[in-house]
């Protein structure tokens, strides 16, 4: 299997680790995937370069591969039926020309329901980032479809891989509520995984401790900084910006902002009845993540997060989406660093 080259701050680099995520892919590819396979991660952790990365692994195990990213707009039907390839593009170009990003995910529905239809071999679908598009209720229903595809196929197939990630949470426990799906999350990338990724970044640099401590191996976060000069102070002030951090922090009252503030040291102070609710509001604004305890490596995608880490802002049920984001939210709130 050939390393696909990406994108990444005007760059072209090369995939790199994600091994035993990519074994992962070499499983279902053998044994197919049952239910749905929905993958959840902190924003910028590598989903999507790893999914690309997996459309070639599945390509050499035999699969038909389509693609969407609806945010990214992103699309890629690498499918043996000319005249079904060609429509896919056709569709997904007009939905984008129309702005209708959640019609992206349906079309790759759609197209992977006729290849079953016309080759009846193996058949893959790969929906990323589509969640966000489309709304929480109808990411249900499509997880949902998903599984209509492996349960009750429009004829019989030899192997099918359905996989959809996000890094969006509350979709996340709306699917959970039933049967369709099974959820697993991926990580930041383990730390000799992320030295070779911040090695192959030209130019001076801050030492590699230094980006590993503020980023906690996000690959969106190494970005930033790459794309500033090593600017922590403009990345911090972009994620503040974006996330509108000052409304959000003026909106809380003393009990919440007094939970938000220990969560700063310890991010299972959410974890309480006091502090639930404000966990789930700083899910949605993709600042933490709620964590299995456990962490075995069958519950995860790749190497799950250590137990805790008060450095980089992980608890055993509660982890910031990197260093970075609990930085800004610190910021925020006149926190002493």
């Amino acid at each position: 299997m050939g390393r696909v080259r990406l994108g990444f701050a005007n760059l072209t680099i090369e995939f790199v680790d994600r091994d035993l995520a990519l074994k992962l892919i070499d499983e279902w590819a053998e044994k197919s995937t049952f239910p749905v396979q929905v993958i959840y991660g902190p924003e910028g952790c590598g989903k999507t370069a790893w999914l690309l990365q997996s459309i070639e692994l599945l390509k050499d195990h035999g699969f038909e591969v389509v693609y969407v990213n609806p945010i990214n707009r992103l699309a890629f039907a690498e499918v043996s039926i000319n005249s079904l390839r060609e429509e896919f593009f056709k569709l997904v170009k007009e939905a984008i020309a129309q702005s209708a990003l959640a019609r992206i995910a349906w079309i790759a529905y759609n197209v992977v329901y006729d290849v079953i239809k016309a080759t009846r071999g193996k058949v893959a679908v790969i929906v990323d980032d589509a969640f966000q598009v489309i709304g929480v209720k109808e990411s249900a229903l499509y997880v949902k479809a998903l599984l209509n595809l492996i349960e009750y196929p429009p004829e019989h197939y030899e192997k099918i891989v359905t996989i959809a990630a996000t890094s969006e949470g509350v979709s996340r426990y709306e699917i959970g509520r039933h049967r369709w799906a099974s959820i697993r999350i991926m990580w930041n990338m383990p730390k000799e995984g992320f030295r070779q990724l911040y090695e192959q970044l030209p130019g001076g640099k801050p030492p590699f401790e230094e980006v590993w401590r503020i980023t906690g191996g996000n690959p969106a976060m190494l970005e930033s900084l790459y794309r500033v000069g090593w600017s922590a102070e403009r990345v911090l002030r972009e994620i503040i910006a974006r996330k509108n951090l000052h409304t959000f922090t003026s909106s809380l009252g003393p009990g919440d902002r007094e939970v938000l503030v220990r969560a700063l040291e310890d991010p299972d102070a959410l974890m309480s009845r006091e502090g639930i609710p404000l966990m789930n509001r700083l899910i949605e604004l993709n600042l933490i993540i709620n964590v299995p305890p456990w962490r075995d490596e069958y519950l995860w995608v790749d190497q799950p997060p250590p137990e805790k880490d008060e450095e980089l802002g992980i608890g055993k049920y509660v982890a910031w989406q990197s260093p970075l984001h609990r930085e800004a939210v610190r910021r925020v709130l006149g926190m002493p660093g």
